[in-house]
């Protein structure tokens, strides 16, 4: 696991796919990005979360003063943050375009997110095309505008184009040996952050 930057208020680091962000239930889950920069800086506290099977930037706080400052930067917006995703199917679309479909958590299944336009969270992803990628395939940036719990998967699954890759929102054979979903691109207290793509 790379660490990208450090300074007195924050450690960023480029999670690798698989990783857990934090210790899950069982001792075969303790290994995490946090358990891994705790390790070299004791005092780090996670800040926000990427999805296990999600790469790239992850930012953790050093201390419990700047988790809450750095956590108030995530909930007021005030953080830009850009992934690169390959995606199922050709999308020919110009310029950015808006996903606008709430979500909730599908109880019965499980970590599983789902479009619920009734009880759903407001949830807004903003994507553009930036090359196809071979026979269908199309690698797009995002750009999450909220941050729910997978939203960029369940969002473009619902678009018709889900993430290569993805073993929760994707067809039964997986696409990909891994969800092709990379954060690349991150801004926070006037600073930016970039994570080489690995696919």
């Amino acid at each position: 696991m790379n660490i990208v930057h450090v300074d007195e208020r924050l450690v960023v680091v480029d999670k690798p796919s698989g990783l857990l962000s934090v210790p899950g239930r069982g001792p075969d889950k303790q290994d995490c990005a946090s358990s891994r920069v705790q390790a070299i800086y004791p005092e780090a506290l996670i800040v926000h979360r990427l999805d296990q099977a999600t790469s790239g930037l992850l930012v953790l706080a050093r201390g419990p003063d700047w988790q809450r400052a750095l956590s108030r930067e995530f909930a007021e917006r005030r953080v830009a943050k850009r992934y690169v995703a390959v995606v199922q199917g050709q999308l020919e679309a110009a310029g950015w375009q808006l996903v606008d479909l709430p979500l909730s958590c599908d109880w019965p299944n499980r970590p599983r997110q789902q479009v619920d336009t009734a009880l759903g969270k407001p949830a807004l992803t903003r994507w553009h095309v930036l090359q196809p990628e071979g026979p269908g395939r199309t690698r797009i940036e995002l750009e999450p505008v909220t941050g729910r719990t997978h939203q960029l998967r369940v969002h473009m699954a619902a678009l018709g184009h889900p993430i290569c890759g993805d073993l929760l929102y994707g067809p039964a054979e997986p696409s990909a040996e891994r969800l092709l979903l990379h954060a690349a691109e991150l801004s926070l207290l006037g600073q930016q952050f970039r994570a080489a793509l690995p696919f």
